[in-house]
């Protein structure tokens, strides 16, 4: 008689098995690609209750079972104001996948609700801030963020088309606001499409939006729509050209100096072209 498998076991197997090329290997291959982790690191895995973040979370837990580099986590969840549906939602799933998370309390998205320009973008970084000081209050010297291949090329295009410059979602940033803190992301080779195929063959449910804005039915005009269009341009580009995704990311791994009008430095000082041109 077979015995049926608990949802953390099920979940876990199908990491080491079917899904070990498309999500683990990828996972493995950016940590030591761009050295995301150094021995003696304590890193807070930050998780808001979506797929790509619990995702991220058994990647971890999986690289800490194989693993001989001597690390620690801590698994971080930031409540910025849920509704008790939505954090009763996120506890049942880290208890479901065996994920021992420590939760905190913010009043982030009271404070957001009643701003109108750029209410996503101001959110965004009062929860980055809120992680690194939590964090940095656990003892950790880390924060680990679950961005996937698909926001990096959509962040370039974005830069690009509503910005007017050239950058990407780097996968490693010291932080400018606490000393000797970090920021990973050690989902940055994965594509969003696998971590779907791995949540729906485990039968799991995450938060999608769960903000203020998404409970009152509020049409937020801002980065995450900006970002949808970007992700539908670039679905439509692909589908025309296979190859295109590949080639965005791989752009700001291939950029010319010399084929640039003006760039800024490492200090943030700008250089023209025609300061050298002789």
């Amino acid at each position: 008689m077979e015995i049926q498998k608990t949802v953390r076991e099920q979940a876990e197997e199908s990491l080491r098995k079917r899904f070990k090329k498309k999500l683990f290997s990828r996972f493995a291959k950016a940590i030591v690609d761009y050295e995301l982790i150094q021995p003696g690191d304590k890193i807070a895995v930050c998780m808001s209750g979506g797929k790509d973040s619990f995702a991220m979370a058994k990647l971890f837990q999986e690289l800490k079972r194989h693993n001989k580099l001597p690390f620690e986590l801590v698994f971080l969840v930031m409540d910025p104001g849920y509704n008790a549906e939505n954090r009763a939602a996120i506890e049942k799933n880290a208890e479901l996948l065996g994920i021992p998370v420590t939760i905190f309390q913010t009043d982030i998205f009271e404070s957001v609700y009643t701003i109108d320009k750029s209410p996503c973008y101001l959110c965004a970084r009062m929860r980055r801030g809120h992680l690194y000081h939590a964090a940095k209050d656990l003892g950790c010297n880390k924060i680990a963020l679950g961005h996937h291949y698909d926001d990096v090329i959509e962040t370039i295009l974005m830069g690009m088309l509503y910005g007017g410059q050239m950058q990407t979602m780097m996968p490693r940033l010291k932080s400018a606001n606490f000393e000797g803190m970090e920021l990973i992301r050690p989902m940055y080779l994965i594509r969003e499409t696998h971590i779907e195929a791995w949540r729906d063959e485990c039968g799991l449910q995450f938060l999608r939006c769960a903000c203020k804005f998404t409970d009152a039915n509020v049409n937020c005009h801002s980065e995450t729509s900006k970002r949808l269009k970007m992700k539908r341009l670039i679905r439509q580009l692909e589908a025309e050209d296979p190859g295109i995704e590949q080639n965005i990311f791989r752009s700001v791994e291939n950029v010319s100096l010399k084929t640039v009008i003006a760039y800024k430095d490492k200090n943030g000082e700008r250089h023209h072209f025609l300061d050298d041109y002789r």
